[in-house]
């Protein structure tokens, strides 16, 4: 694994773009007021919370993620490096490690199906976004 040829400026854009789609898929354009009633928040925690410490703390945590992604493609066939074959390299790791690992929890938990779709769906799908724009870049 050669840290030194990751491209860090295709993993920070691939960290904007799922910022971003966190900031689209939890509005109440689309998941946002059933996430909030799922997990039990008010409007008033979530105004009562240090958003910036939040939003700043989830970027990094992204921009990691980005970082493994990065290195999982690095370790494949150059001919994967493509928008496709990091797409698909996105969406495994999106199905098979991260929403598998967030269901066991919310059994666990004894969270709502809908909270694991909700979360489970944008976690396959920023992991899909990130992993193209890496393998295309």
């Amino acid at each position: 694994m050669d840290f030194l040829s990751i491209n860090f400026l295709a993993v920070f854009v691939s960290a904007l773009a799922a910022f971003a789609l966190g900031s689209v898929w939890y509005s109440p354009l689309m998941f946002g007021k059933g996430w909030q009633k799922a997990v039990g928040l008010t409007d008033d925690d979530i105004k009562d919370s240090n958003m910036p410490l939040t939003f700043g703390l989830s970027f990094v945590l992204i921009f990691i993620a980005g970082l493994g992604i990065a290195m999982f493609q690095q370790g494949h066939d150059n001919a994967e490096s493509s928008l496709l074959g990091g797409l698909s390299h996105g969406i495994f790791i999106g199905i098979f490690f991260v929403a598998t690992s967030y269901g066991v929890n919310m059994l666990y938990q004894r969270k709502s199906f809908k909270l694991w779709a909700i979360d489970a769906g944008y976690q396959i799908t920023l992991f899909g976004i990130m992993g193209a724009i890496i393998g295309v870049w």
